[in-house]
């Protein structure tokens, strides 16, 4: 029975500790900068990035190619972003906390179509030098 019950913390650290690692690569990624082309084709006029953004951003990471391959894509950002959306709208006192994390989710897609564009650019001008 101890030797369960210790498993059973041990099991829910390490799901803790892979949450809080995640979280970490997400706000490390979304901090990059984000070119003005990809922010010029989100319609983010001001520069800045928000939660509203997030579909228009998935969809133009959809119809970004990735000539290298191996692309992580964002699955697990996207269900991120959902369950975000839902917690706030049923709780108000996670709509400031929701909206911060809603626009995280988009830096972070703005970034990812931004390195996609980059290394489809190397991968281009690559092959025209051969």
């Amino acid at each position: 029975m101890f030797a369960a019950m210790i498993l059973a913390i041990a099991i829910v650290a390490l799901f803790q500790f892979a949450i809080y690692y995640w979280r970490a690569v997400l706000t490390g990624v979304a901090s990059l900068p984000v070119s003005s082309q990809v922010l010029e084709a989100a319609h983010a006029g001001d520069g800045e990035l928000r939660g509203a953004d997030f579909g228009r951003l998935a969809s133009l990471y959809d119809l970004t190619p990735e000539l290298q391959g191996g692309g992580s894509g964002l699955g697990l950002v996207s269900l991120y972003f959902a369950v975000v959306r839902k917690a706030g709208k049923l709780s108000p006192a996670f709509l400031n906390w929701g909206e911060r994390e809603m626009a995280l989710c988009a830096r972070y897609a703005a970034v990812q179509i931004d390195r996609r564009l980059q290394a489809n650019l190397e991968q281009a001008a690559s092959v025209r030098s051969c």
